[in-house]
């Protein structure tokens, strides 16, 4: 029996050496199968400005992932931040998205920016890269009001309890006046490096690059496919920015403008179709104006001509209203658009009251008015008076049916018959002159 137990005991020793090297086997076969869970991605890039072009385009291409079953979309966000109601959009557009959302921070994601990278289910940063600094700010580039700034921090931490983020860190990101101890102190806003960021919970993992990323969610290169903006969709971006908005209408009403001060069509008439047309193609391709809106601009502009010939203001009115319409209605945003065909008139107005007093009104109003002078050496000659020839009798020299060529007081004269047929040769008399018109008709015969 003591003799036995020596081999017995080297023999577990190598069963549970066995069992150990199995279970360390099944872990990491099954780590590896749970991490390779993704077998369709889509990379998406979210850079430059946050803006409304740039909902459309995010729209387009999560139809696009979601119509070729993808299970997972990785966003490349490198973005300074932008408008806060676009951010809230594309927010609302990730959460609802049935496939799981990366956001990748690889430089920067401020403001606007970081509030999309909250609402994805996982955010991961490289070295170097950076979020947070999300005070909302107005056009003038100050911060904007308490009511707006309270808003946009509740939206903040409500991104952030999405995926059991502290909210406090969000508020740090937003509210300027408010003390935060041990994340940021008074009169500052809060941002995060990638280390501090996974530190605090901000970041789910801290990658070297694209390939680590890649590596970390178990998803092969070839598995990944790029989603770019269209041509269109650049245009659209750019387009729909507030500055760009107010700056092409400021370019189009001006440009109207300066063509009426200028001798016919030139330049500033091409400008100005131009700046029309970039508009309202910039806001087609993104989805918020249609064919009725541009309907609507060309029929204003059509009735503003009109109102040159139909004296009377209400056909210019009507074209007035139906311009404006159209501008406001292809915008984004009513409001915005308010705003921005607001700032264009009174730019207007300011550089018509300066052609004006450079070039006096009527370089204003010679667009319409006919400034040739017609003289004889140029081959104009005035019709003459031919109220003499009243009563006066003649002969026809051609057959009258009704107008033909008479003699009266021994001149040619054209005319025209008061009934009906008068034959070549018959008597006549003249009984009406009006300007160059001349009546005339058969005499009665004197018995």
């Amino acid at each position: 029996m003591n003799t036995a137990r020596p081999a017995i005991r080297p023999l577990r020793v190598m069963l549970s050496l066995l069992s150990l090297l199995t279970g360390l086997m099944m872990l990491v076969s099954g780590q590896t199968a749970s991490a390779a869970t993704y077998q369709k991605a889509f990379w998406i890039p979210v850079d430059n400005t946050i803006e409304r072009g740039l909902e459309s385009f995010l729209k387009r291409a999560f139809l696009e992932a979601e119509q070729q079953q993808a299970d997972l979309v990785i966003l490349d966000i490198n973005t300074p931040g932008g408008e806060v109601n676009a951010a809230g959009e594309i927010g609302q557009l990730i959460r609802q998205a049935p496939m799981h959302v990366v956001a990748y921070i690889d430089n920067q994601a401020f403001s606007a920016g970081t509030y999309i990278a909250l609402n994805a289910n996982e955010i991961v940063m490289t070295p170097g890269s950076s979020m947070g600094a999300a005070t909302p700010i107005d056009m003038a580039g100050n911060a904007a009001d308490v009511k707006v700034i309270s808003a946009w921090s509740k939206q903040m931490q409500s991104a952030a309890k999405l995926n059991d983020r502290n909210p406090d860190v969000a508020r740090a990101m937003v509210e300027i006046d408010t003390d935060f101890p041990g994340l940021k102190g008074k009169g500052t806003v809060l941002s995060l490096d990638a280390l501090t960021a996974e530190k605090v919970g901000y970041a789910d993992r801290v990658v070297a690059g694209k390939d680590e990323l890649l590596n970390k969610l178990g998803v092969k290169s070839d598995a990944v496919q790029k989603i770019e903006p269209t041509a269109g969709e650049r245009v659209a971006r750019w387009v729909t920015s507030p500055v760009i908005m107010s700056l092409l209408l400021v370019i189009g009403l001006v440009g109207i403008v300066v063509e009426l001060f200028a001798p016919g069509f030139g330049v500033a008439g091409t400008i100005s179709l131009v700046s029309f047309g970039l508009y309202f193609f910039g806001h087609f391709v993104a989805g918020f104006a249609n064919w009725l809106h541009i309907a609507l601009f060309i029929i204003g502009i059509f009735l503003m001509i009109m109102e040159i010939f139909l004296p009377g203001g209400i056909v210019g009115a009507i074209g007035f209203i139906s311009i404006v319409t159209g501008l406001v209605m292809a915008a984004y945003d009513t409001q915005q658009g308010l705003a921005s065909l607001g700032i264009a008139v009174v730019i207007t107005v300011i550089i018509t009251v300066l052609l004006v007093k450079r070039f006096g009104v009527k370089g204003l109003f010679n667009k319409f008015i006919l400034g040739d002078t017609q003289r004889n050496e140029e081959g104009y000659v005035a019709p003459k008076d031919q109220r003499d020839l009243l009563h006066k009798e003649g002969i026809a020299l051609t057959p009258l049916r009704p107008a033909g060529m008479v003699k009266v007081d021994g001149k040619r004269v054209d005319a025209v018959s008061m009934g009906g047929f008068v034959a070549a040769g018959t008597p006549i008399v003249v009984i009406q002159v009006e300007g160059t018109r001349v009546v005339v008709q058969e005499q009665e015969q004197k018995e």
